[in-house]
């Protein structure tokens, strides 16, 4: 008995100093973003400021600019989680439950295609939306999100979990394809649907190079690439760095927190039920 909780401690204790490890960065990446200017510079880095300012976050959302261009992230990856989501449950639905010619088929070209890198259809993508006047367009920016490969694997997995003599009761009942999607079938998805949110929110408010291409007008940019810039212009700024990336992490980190519960469910159900 002393011998099990002895290891349990031990277990706990190497976990806890794990957990440290890995948080202890994002909580010197906070402080540091209070501390005054040259502050995080000196030697040996102080663990916290001597005196909390917000100066560089008011510097951040004033004069640097990126209020709007937190905007623009924020509006993005909320259409992008949406139609992706969307789209990707439509698609994943299709493949796990419906039947049609070639399904297999066209599901093993699409799982082939996760092999190819995503640099490589950015070029065919760009001059494709050059001539449907999409360039400098937040649409341009959101067509990447429409469906993605991965989305819909996740999905269908999922989705094949889901017993097939309860859809044939709904037909049977007299409801339609579309009724027993939103009826039956959106409620019992609703774990992998929090998954693919999490995953395609990361997607689009991570993305630097897409926005990048696209967009041309400063105005426009996202928060990844006016950081980047902003990185440029005040590359010893340490302290204004930090709060630059604060702001960035926030919405993720609260987004993960809210959905936490069905993210996780998500995953492990969708993994190991065929």
């Amino acid at each position: 008995m002393r011998g099990d909780r002895a290891r349990a401690v031990a277990v706990n204790g190497v976990l806890a100093l794990a957990a440290l490890a890995a948080v202890s960065p994002l909580l010197w990446m906070l402080a540091a973003s209070f501390m005054r200017p040259g502050e995080a510079s000196s030697y040996p880095p102080p663990l916290w400021p001597a005196e909390p300012t917000l100066v560089h976050y008011r510097a951040l959302l004033s004069s640097g600019g990126l209020g709007r261009q937190f905007l623009n992230s924020l509006g993005l990856a909320i259409a992008a989680t949406v139609v992706s989501v969307s789209f990707n449950t439509l698609a994943g639905y299709a493949f796990a439950k419906l039947h049609f010619a070639g399904r297999d088929r066209l599901f093993a070209a699409l799982i082939a295609a996760l092999v190819i890198p995503g640099q490589v259809a950015m070029l065919p993508l760009f001059l494709m939306l050059k001539g449907m006047g999409l360039v400098n367009t937040y649409a341009g920016v959101l067509v990447p999100s429409l469906a993605g490969i991965f989305g819909i694997f996740l999905v269908r997995q999922y989705a094949r979990s889901i017993p097939d003599e309860l859809i044939e009761a709904a037909r049977m009942d007299g409801a339609g394809e579309w009724r027993i999607f939103v009826s039956v079938v959106l409620p019992l998805l609703r774990p992998v649907l929090a998954t693919l949110a999490v995953f395609a929110f990361l997607a689009s408010w991570n993305d630097f190079m897409w926005p990048l291409i696209v967009l041309t007008d400063g105005e426009r940019h996202t928060l990844p690439v006016a950081l980047a810039a902003l990185s440029r212009e005040h590359v010893q700024d340490a302290e204004l760095m930090m709060a630059g990336a604060v702001i960035t992490v926030l919405p993720v980190l609260a987004l993960f927190l809210l959905l936490q519960r069905h993210y996780l469910q998500g995953l492990t159900l969708g993994g190991v039920k065929q």
